[in-house]
């Protein structure tokens, strides 16, 4: 059975749902009243998940210090009102990466968030030394990464670094509601009401490893990918496909 490692930053996602009927009389903020609070494992474990519900065996590496993103959200409407962020500071990084590490594994996504689990070495090495790599980084591109299988990165992230490209033919560049770009080809997406991007790319990501693991065919990987993401934007908070 075919299997996956999933190497990356982690985090606990938290949504805060409640309501807000007033304003704060002596700060011009509003104020939050919770009701419920919901919880799951975000960035790499939310990959993971994915791509277990998609029925693949996979494992994680993850730092073990645990980052929290706890998002204030009103219940009715779904508007953040704020989202506060720990635990970045006491990140430590994966150490010493091998290549027994790496094989037992026919393929390894690279769920790097750039909270400091993985350094810039660390991704050349996993690329440098396993055929089938996946990275989705917030990492600024550097000359390693010609040698992963796929880079996945947003278009925010690629303008940020397109300057340090130079070659586009493994790049998948995620448009939001217009889908993606790979090799000059668009792949649409269907138009849908979106609630939530939380997690998204993390679910395309996912979907993007199954299919392309299961038909080595990347076009077909890419259109699975965003049917995978265009559902869980259409619910709230952060979810597996």
């Amino acid at each position: 059975m075919a299997r996956i490692l999933v190497i990356g930053d982690s985090c606990q996602d938290i949504f805060v749902y409640g309501k807000c009927e007033r304003m704060c009389p002596d700060a011009p903020v509003p104020i939050f009243l919770p009701s419920t609070t919901r919880s799951n494992g975000g960035m790499a474990s939310n990959v993971v998940a994915n791509i277990m519900k998609l029925g693949v065996e996979c494992h994680l590496l993850c730092s073990t210090e645990q980052i929290e993103k706890t998002r204030y959200v009103d219940e009715k409407t779904n508007h953040m009102f704020l989202r506060v962020d720990s635990g970045e500071e006491n990140v430590k990084s994966v150490g010493a990466l091998t290549e027994e590490k790496l094989a037992p594994y026919e393929m390894v996504v690279v769920s790097d968030y750039n909270k400091g689990f993985l350094r810039e070495e660390d991704v050349k090495f996993i690329c440098e030394h396993h055929s089938n790599v996946l990275v989705d980084t917030k990492k600024p591109l550097g000359p390693w990464y010609k040698d992963a299988k796929f880079i996945k990165i947003n278009e925010k992230e690629f303008n940020k670094t397109k300057h340090t490209i130079d070659t586009l033919n493994n790049m998948i560049i995620t448009l939001g509601e217009n889908g993606c770009m790979h090799r000059g080809e668009n792949f649409s997406v269907e138009k849908v009401e979106v609630k939530d991007m939380s997690g998204a790319g993390d679910t395309f990501l996912a979907g993007l490893a199954v299919s392309y693991l299961k038909t080595n065919d990347i076009r077909q990987a890419i259109v699975f990918a965003n049917e995978c993401a265009t559902k869980v934007v259409q619910r709230r908070g952060v979810n597996v496909i």
